[in-house]
């Protein structure tokens, strides 16, 4: 491969479309200082955010996802569909790349389309159990697949799909080197243990409520609170600061002191958050959104709780959060068994392993 390549790579829409995007990037960085990156995304998501902050260039289409009802955004979707086509023309035609790569999201519908038509080589990463349908769509063009889970043929071409896992940062990969730094950076007490709630980068409105209904009775227990809302309800939850040992906060960034600092976690079951919290090994309690695709975080969840590495509370069951979690920090050996075995589900070479395909592709 020539040392100075131009790679393009399009993703976004939710924290996990973006972040592998980013991993990726970052790890084909390491390898060619000299690369050339752009970013393609949507341009009302957050990702026009996030992915200049990581160091990054990004383009954004005018591009949106189709509504399960009639909407007047359904009805300006072709028009949208046809403004990204040729935006994304554009982009390929001025930024030359040798390869686009697709983490899912409605961006990078059009933008490896284009690529596949043009001959470009394309890769896209799936990171979930049950493919949204931007993915699904591109499988039948793109050159390879590279996924997370075992079974996929049910969607994509048997002959394109390579068994990676999901990218992460690799920040994650030894949090505990971090442990004493993560505790000065957000003022814990030492003799306490931390709990931290990760609802995805929106939110999650019934994990929310969970912890607002429940604040108080882990204060009682003294247990420290590091709550990350999302940026639509830290308005809504943020005077709960006011309690000792609670921290609220609209999202978080520094996620290796985040693991780093907590003992337990409440979480969604998005693929790129189990990923994460199959490396950094903490005891985990699931509450997936039912609100999603096949009910896939569900799924998701339940792949690891099978193998006995965390706890899966459903929303029509959080009537018996306080039991569930009274007995999980009440018994230290449960704790050593879950954080044993959802590390062992771990897949730490996951974006090594994606960019070496990528490096296939290139030469």
């Amino acid at each position: 491969m020539k040392k100075s390549v131009n790679i393009l790579l399009s993703g976004g829409g939710t924290g996990g479309h973006i972040y592998p995007a980013i991993a990726i990037a970052n790890e084909l960085k390491e390898r060619y200082p000299d690369a050339n990156f752009l970013f393609v995304g949507a341009s009302d998501r957050m990702e026009m955010e996030k992915v200049p902050q990581a160091g990054y260039d990004i383009k954004g289409l005018w591009i949106s996802g189709i509504q399960r009802r009639l909407t007047l955004k359904n009805l300006m979707f072709p028009f949208k569909l046809i403004s990204s086509l040729w935006k994304a023309k554009g982009i390929i035609k001025n930024f030359e790349p040798n390869i686009v790569i697709g983490t899912g999201g409605f961006a990078s519908g059009p933008t490896l389309h284009v690529a596949n038509k043009k001959g470009i080589p394309t890769l896209i990463q799936e990171q979930n159990s049950f493919p949204g349908i931007t993915n699904k769509l591109l499988s039948k063009e793109v050159d390879k697949i590279c996924v997370a889970y075992d079974n996929l043929e049910r969607f994509f071409p048997k002959n394109k799909i390579i068994k990676t896992g999901n990218p992460v940062r690799n920040d994650l990969l030894n949090v505990s080197d971090y442990r004493e730094e993560a505790l000065k950076r957000f003022q814990l007490d030492t003799e306490k243990k931390t709990l931290l709630i990760l609802g995805g980068s929106l939110g999650a409105r019934s994990i929310n409520k969970l912890i607002a209904e429940n604040i108080q009775w882990l204060v009682e227990r003294e247990i420290q609170v590091i709550w990350q809302t999302g940026k639509l309800y830290f308005e809504q939850y943020k005077h709960f600061e006011d309690l000792e040992g609670v921290q609220v906060h609209a999202f978080l960034n520094e996620m290796n002191l985040v693991y780093a600092a907590s003992d337990f976690v409440i979480s969604r079951a998005g693929a790129s958050s189990i990923s994460e919290l199959c490396l950094v090994g903490k005891p985990t309690i699931f509450i997936p959104s039912p609100n999603v695709a096949e009910d896939h975080q569900t799924k998701n969840a339940q792949a690891i709780v099978d193998e006995n590495g965390a706890i899966l509370i459903k929303e029509s069951e959080l009537d018996s959060f306080q039991l569930v979690f009274q007995s999980l920090i009440s018994d230290n050996a449960y704790q050593n068994v879950l954080a044993e075995n959802i590390k062992k589900l771990a897949l730490p070479n996951a974006t090594k392993d994606i960019v070496n395909e990528i490096e296939l592709l290139l030469n």
